[in-house]
This record gives C-alpha cells, sequence and structure tokens, in this order.
C-alpha cells in the first residue's frame, strides 16, 4: 500500500451548476469593472470565494494499492504458420518473450492464439478479445508473433501494438485465383471468368479448366495479369469450376496452386415438342402435366390423318395452319430440350429422313420419350425406322392384356428416377407392348418380367421408352392411381441430364472437419473410394452401404481449400472454405503488411532470426515516451492503482466562507459609499 496525500473538490453542487455561476460572476464583475465602479478588487474577492466554497475544497489522504500494467502476446496459428519452420520459430520466440516479461514482475501477461479454421488472420481482433475486459488505464501494449500476414485492421486498441515476424522472407510460392466469377448463369449460354497468378519467377505460367471434373481447356497466364475466359454453362445446378496450374520453381505449398468457383445453372426454359400419332385418353393428361410447369414451353401437335388420304373434306379446313414439318425436323430441330412420341406411327407425316434427324438430334444432346401403344408393336413401328438406332429395345409383335401391376425392377431400385417409388403400391394396367431388351437399364417390368419403362445414354443424349399407353390411368386414380405425375417429372428432368437425378454419380461434401463421399451406382460392388487433399495427399476411406446401389464414406479433414473424390471412373470436387481463402491468397512472410500498420498503433515490427532467437530487449515506458528501438520494443508502464481508503478535510469550512464572503461584501459597500 501508499499512502498519498492531495488536494481535492467534492462541489456541493454539480460541476456544471458550479461552472454555470462562475462564468456567471465572472460576466456581472466584468460588467461592473466596466462601469468603472469603484469597489472591483473587493467584489473579486467576494465572487472568488462563495466560488471556492461551493467547489468545497479539501485535503485527501489515501491508501493506494498499484496495480499491474496487463499485456497481451498474440501466437499466430493460422494454415501459413504450418509452413516451413514458422511454427517451432513462434514457439521459441514466444517462450524467450514470456520469460522475459515474467521477469519484468510489474507486468500482467495475457496470451491468445488465432483460430486456426478461420478464413483468414486475425490478430486485431485478437488483441481485442484478449484485452476487451481492461480497463483502458491497465493496458500496456500487445505483441504479436506472426509471418506478417494480417487480413484484418487495427480498432482502436490501446497502444503500442508490435509484431514479431517469423519466417523465411527468401522463400516464393505460385498461387492461382479467380478474381471475377459469375453466381449464376443460363444454362447454355457463356459466363466470363478472370483468372490472376501470381509467380516469382515472372514467366508465362500454364493453367488448366475443367468444369464438373471435365478437363475443358488449357491457357497461358502471364503472371501479374488477368486473363478472361468464356465458359459455357453446363447443367442447371451447382457447376464448379477448377482452375489449377503445377508446381512453380518454388512453393510454399500447392494447396493454393488450385482453386475453384461454383456457378449456379438456371435454366431459362424448357423447349418440348410434343407429337400426339392419335387421339387417346393420355393425350390431354400428358398436355395439362406439362403445361402447368412454368418453366416449359410446350409445342403440341396431334396427327389426325395422313396427308395422302383421299376424301372430300375441303383442304382449307383440314387445319388450322399447315403442319410445319421442314420448319420443325430439319431447320429449327435443335432449338429443342425434348421430343416426346406418343402413341405415334409412321403415317407418312414424318419421313425416314426426318426421323434420321431425330435420331443425329440425340446422338448430339437431345432427349427423346417414346410412349408406345399398339402401333409401336405393328408394321408402321418407330422401331422400324432410322430412330431404331436410339431405341433401348424392340418390339416383338406381341401386345400384353391382360391387367397388371407396374413394379420397380432391381435395378430400378438403384436408378434415381424409380427408387423413390420402390415400395409403395397402385393401381393396375391393362395393356403392354411386349419387347426384347438391347441395352440400357430396365426401371419397371410388367408382366413375366418384361420390360416397361427402358432408359439410355446414347451418345450425347439419352432416351426414354415406356412399352404402355396406361399411365394415364394412374392420372385418373384407376384403381387407386399412381404416381404419375412424380414418375414422368423424375424421367423428363434425367432426360434433361439434371445433375441430382445422375443414376452413376459422386458427390462430395466438407462438413465441420470431415469430408463427405456419397456414391450412386447401378451395382452393389462399388469401386475403391479416394480422397485427395489440397496438398496432394491421398486417402482411401472406407465404403457402407446405406440404401440399395448407394454408399458413403467419410474421412476428417483440417485444411482449408479444395478436396478431390474418386470412386472408379467417376470423381467430385469439394471447397472446403471459400473459393479463394484469404489464408492462401499469399503465404510469404514479409513485414510489408504490418508495418503500415503497427506505425499508427505506436509499435514496430522486427524480424526475428530463421531458428526463432533474436527477440528484442523489452522496456517499460512512459506514456508519451517512444515505445520502439533499434532493438527494443516498449510496453507502456500505465501507473494504475486502486484506492483501498480514503479520508478528507475541509479546507474551507461552510462558516468561515460564510464570514469571508461577507467580510468583501462590508469592504465593497464601505468602499463604495465614501
Amino acid at each position: 500500500m501508499t499512502e498519498i496525500t492531495r488536494l481535492g473538490f467534492e462541489p456541493l453542487i454539480g460541476w456544471t451548476a458550479v461552472y454555470g455561476l462562475a462564468i456567471a460572476a465572472a460576466l456581472a464583475w466584468g460588467a461592473y469593472l466596466w462601469l468603472r465602479g469603484r469597489a472591483w478588487a473587493t467584489r473579486a474577492g467576494a465572487l472568488t470565494v462563495l466560488a471556492v466554497a461551493l467547489a468545497n475544497p479539501a485535503i485527501v489522504e489515501e491508501e493506494r494499492e498499484p496495480l499491474a500494467s496487463i499485456a497481451a502476446i498474440v501466437l499466430d496459428r493460422s494454415e501459413s504458420m504450418a509452413f516451413g519452420d514458422r511454427a517451432a520459430q513462434a514457439s521459441a520466440a514466444f517462450e524467450a518473450l514470456k520469460e522475459d516479461l515474467e521477469a519484468e514482475g510489474s507486468i500482467d501477461l495475457r496470451v491468445v492464439e488465432t483460430n486456426p479454421t478461420a478464413n483468414g488472420t486475425d490478430l486485431f481482433a485478437a488483441v481485442d478479445g484478449a484485452l476487451a475486459d481492461v480497463p483502458r488505464d491497465q493496458i500496456a501494449g500487445a505483441i504479436l508473433i506472426t509471418d506478417g500476414q494480417v487480413h484484418d485492421a487495427p480498432s482502436g486498441a490501446v497502444g503500442p501494438i508490435h509484431a514479431l515476424v517469423v519466417g523465411d522472407p527468401d522463400r516464393g510460392d505460385r498461387r492461382v485465383e479467380i478474381v471475377e466469377s459469375p453466381s449464376f448463369g443460363i444454362v447454355g449460354e457463356t459466363a466470363q471468368f478472370g483468372i490472376r497468378v501470381e509467380d516469382p519467377g515472372g514467366a508465362a505460367v500454364p493453367v488448366s479448366i475443367s468444369v464438373n471434373g471435365d478437363p475443358l481447356t488449357t491457357l497461358t497466364v502471364q503472371p501479374g495479369e488477368t486473363a478472361t475466359l468464356p465458359l459455357e454453362i453446363e447443367r442447371r445446378g451447382e457447376n464448379i469450376v477448377v482452375v489449377e496450374t503445377p508446381a512453380g520453381p518454388e512453393e510454399l505449398t500447392l494447396a493454393n496452386n488450385s482453386t475453384a468457383a461454383v456457378v449456379s445453372g438456371v435454366r431459362d426454359r424448357l423447349r418440348v415438342l410434343l407429337i400426339t400419332g392419335r387421339p387417346n385418353a393420355a393425350g390431354r393428361v400428358w398436355r395439362d402435366l406439362l403445361k402447368s410447369d412454368p418453366s416449359v414451353d410446350l409445342v403440341h401437335f396431334t396427327i389426325l390423318r395422313p396427308p395422302n388420304k383421299n376424301d372430300f373434306t375441303p383442304i382449307d379446313e383440314l387445319s388450322l395452319i399447315p403442319f410445319p414439318t421442314s420448319e420443325l425436323f430439319e431447320e429449327k430441330l435443335s432449338e429443342f430440350d425434348l421430343i416426346i412420341f406418343d402413341q405415334y406411327e409412321r403415317r407418312g407425316v414424318l419421313t425416314y429422313g426426318y426421323l434420321d434427324n431425330m435420331a443425329r438430334f440425340v446422338d448430339e444432346g437431345g432427349a427423346l420419350l417414346l410412349v408406345a401403344g399398339e402401333p409401336f408393336a405393328g408394321p408402321a413401328s418407330l422401331a422400324r425406322s432410322g430412330l431404331a438406332a436410339v431405341l433401348p429395345a424392340t418390339p416383338t409383335g406381341g401386345v400384353i392384356t391382360d391387367p397388371f401391376v407396374p413394379a420397380v425392377t432391381p435395378e430400378g431400385e438403384r436408378h434415381t428416377v424409380t427408387a423413390p417409388l420402390a415400395g409403395r403400391s397402385w393401381g393396375g394396367w391393362r395393356r403392354q407392348i411386349d419387347a426384347e431388351h438391347r441395352v440400357g437399364d430396365v426401371l419397371m417390368s410388367g408382366p413375366s418380367g418384361g420390360p416397361l419403362l427402358v432408359v439410355d445414354r446414347v451418345g450425347d443424349g439419352r432416351v426414354g421408352l415406356l412399352l404402355s399407353d396406361q399411365i394415364w390411368l394412374w392420372a385418373r386414380g384407376h384403381d387407386g392411381g399412381g404416381p404419375f405425375a412424380e414418375l414422368i417429372r423424375r424421367l423428363v428432368h434425367w432426360l434433361m441430364k439434371e445433375p441430382e437425378l445422375e443414376e452413376r454419380q459422386l458427390q462430395l461434401q466438407t462438413i465441420e472437419g470431415e469430408a463427405r463421399i456419397t456414391l450412386r451406382t447401378l451395382t452393389d460392388t462399388p469401386p475403391s473410394a479416394e480422397l485427395e487433399t489440397p496438398e496432394g495427399d491421398t486417402v482411401r476411406p472406407d465404403w457402407r452401404q446405406i440404401g440399395p446401389g448407394l454408399f458413403s464414406a467419410e474421412a476428417p479433414i483440417d485444411g482449408l481449400g479444395l478436396y478431390r473424390a474418386r470412386a472408379g471412373e467417376l470423381d467430385a470436387v469439394a471447397l472446403n472454405g471459400p473459393a479463394n481463402p484469404k489464408e492462401y491468397a499469399d503465404l510469404r512472410s514479409t513485414t510489408d503488411v504490418l508495418e503500415p500498420l503497427l506505425e499508427e498503433a505506436g509499435g514496430g515490427v522486427i524480424r526475428l532470426r530463421g531458428d526463432g532467437s533474436g527477440t528484442p530487449e523489452i522496456r517499460m515506458v512512459s506514456q508519451r515516451g517512444a515505445a520502439t528501438g533499434a532493438n527494443w520494443l516498449g510496453l507502456r508502464e500505465r501507473g494504475a492503482y486502486a484506492v483501498r481508503d480514503s479520508r478528507s478535510q475541509p479546507l474551507l469550512p461552510g462558516v468561515l466562507a460564510v464570514a469571508l464572503a461577507l467580510a468583501f461584501a462590508l469592504m465593497a459597500w464601505r468602499r463604495e459609499g465614501r
């Protein structure tokens, strides 16, 4: 304890009132003086006595307990500190610094570490957090031990703030980043990406680009310049654009040699051509289903008579418009996304050449859905045209008319189109076209296990074949109905290559320190799983089956960046953290970032030796003295204290103050009365 005697004031009224009265008295005295009052000195004495009396001066005796000055050490534990010997150097510097500060005795030390999984290095936020509950008059300062990369700014913490920088300043690193990327794009249209490479070598760098795991192109980028890359949005939903560059002449890590951007593909409109071969009960059901979807542009034709039919109907009454066969099936066929044939038979309207065009349309990436009626089993069947090359089944010529309930096949239980329907009960149908399965996947079967719904990939396109015209019974609720709309929507979306409906797909997610791989396949024996980390290491987790054709595997992860999963010919990529992590934007050890920031905070930056030695001398400095020198750093000696006991004795008791004021007033009256 320390005893201190001081002069104190305990005003009888608030300080605001005291100041106000003092100003009013000074103005009044000034006016008195200007009017040549004769007792100006005695009146000034009276006013002064009143002012001092209101301030109530006293002799204060205090017992004070000195309080320690509090300093913080912030250890940078961000991912960039894991490269080279930075972590070891930082630990060595911390131990030496801690020993010096503990020997000082007057410093209460607080130690805090930055979040190693955060997107960036927030050193100043760590300082604020460590000293948040400390009174400002006790803060001696803070010392940062870091590689010099920081991603936040000082927020007004009491200085000084110093930095000890570890790491080899001569080590370079090649890195690539996507500086411009749209968040979404229209499927089939082009989006612009900006790619930038930083490389200490300075020579042009090759950069490879892949989209959704498929290699796309390679271009050469000059370091420090932004290259523009136009890319077509391939599909609806997430499209992951991965940009990679090989290892450079100097590398701290390969984790920032690849980066990715996620672009959401939005389908503008789905253009569907529906051709009905003859009026039937399913025609309105198909039309209503497709028209109910606002994203579908539907063109529907029903062919009521062949062009060579000879009757007496006037030509201008046969249809509202001529059937635009040439325009639809030659000029604008590629503008459609999906063609649906509903119980169509060859009647001379669509020539063999048009049907050949449709087969090419599918092979080049189009989608075809054929709903077969009785004509499919006859001599005018589409299976006897150029479309036969893309159809997954061939009719035998027989038609099964016995009632049956459609069943999901074992293969269908694994396929994304029909897997959600497995295990349900529904109404029966009354007709199936007998056919021989050739290629593709049989998802549903009819009597005796014959194929009912078959899908296949043909070239770049897809085909679906429904070997019955009875699906409308489900839509009408016959015999309890069935999932007509759900089945058709899922089938159409699969034909349109929606990514979530791929029957053979590999998905990778990074969730809370874990990589989760999900595999969907049509077999019960999955290929082995591989997970590649941003550093190029490979992990092989084990599969566990979670459903028919559905497998999952997990592996712990702890680093930011791009992860890759592989299973056979399938692969997937996922980002752990943001697309361009701040932590990997620049991994060099540098003092350039902190020097201007700490100059404003009243501190200095000192680079340590390669083994973490060379910590500067720590000095306690005064409130206004310099806080840094050639090889020393200063912490403020705040001199804070807590008052444990206090006693006061008034210097101007009330009676004495009144007597003095009256004495000065009488002297003024006497002076003015002469």
